[in-house]
Formats: C-alpha cells, structure tokens, sequence
C-alpha cells in the first residue's frame, strides 16, 4: 500500500517519498489516515458545518462497494466550527470509533480504544489504540482542527 504520513503542525496528510520514490506502508498507519480523514456522507440528520451548504460530501467510492452500505472515511469534518464542548468531545470519539470499526469487523484489529482531549481552543487530539490479534498493540495520535470557541 502506498504509504502516508501525518503532518501535525499542517493537520493533514501527505504521501511519503523515500530515496526518490513513493514509499511502501504495510502497517496500520496509512489505513487509519485514510479512515479518519477521507470525509465520510453526512446523514440525513447529520448538522452540516456552517458554509458546507448542502454538501454531505462523501467518497464517490462509496457507491462502487462490492459491500452492501460499507462507507470509507470519517464524519470528523462535521465537527469543523462546532462550539468546543463535552457533547463536540464525545462526538469526535464516537466519529473515529465508527471510522475504524471496519478493523475488528475485518479482523485485523481485536479492539480500538479511543480518546480524544481539548489540546488547545479549537483542537481536538485522538488517541487510539488497536490490539491486533496476536496480542500486540499500536497507538497512534492524531490533531484535528475541530471547534470554534
């Protein structure tokens, strides 16, 4: 799998080059970019952030799935201009924790724990934490610009 990395000070993502060439990821690492920061459609009673219009967005992908209701990506871009809050906090979990579910039903994870924090106004940092079957864990911690004050 082509491989991504997480820029935290930019909040987004990038390809990796190594020695000139598109580096390879066979770890969890580009998978949980990919579904935390593809934007996941909206629902139909999902609040759309201010200035998003009608836009539910979404993967065109989504419509191309061999699964029946499979969704790539995350609703955390809902969360963009919310008011920063318990309730925006919980949300954000809740976004991730659906995101990445796909890893247990897959069986490539045993659990996710997720947990996110107000790092700073405006800023949501997630922790997660998958336990792969043969016991092992990896963590990984990621900032989303999440909230108004």
């Amino acid at each position: 799998m082509l491989s991504m990395v997480w820029n935290a000070a930019a909040m987004g993502g990038d390809v990796e080059i190594s020695a000139g060439n598109l580096a390879d990821d066979d770890t969890l690492r580009t998978a949980i970019l990919v579904s935390l920061f593809t934007d996941r459609r909206a629902g139909p009673d999902d609040e759309l952030p201010d200035g998003a219009g009608n836009d539910r967005r979404g993967w065109l992908g989504d419509a191309l799935s061999s699964v029946e209701g499979d969704r790539i990506g995350s609703r955390l871009w809902l969360l963009k201009r919310r008011k920063q809050t318990e309730e925006t906090r919980r949300q954000g979990e809740d976004y991730c924790r659906e995101a990445l579910e796909w890893l247990v039903e897959d069986g490539i994870a045993s659990a996710i724990t997720i947990e996110a924090a107000w790092a700073r106004s405006g800023v949501l940092v997630c922790h997660i934490a998958v336990s792969l079957p043969n016991g092992s864990d990896q963590t990984f911690t990621y900032s989303v610009a999440a909230a108004s004050v």
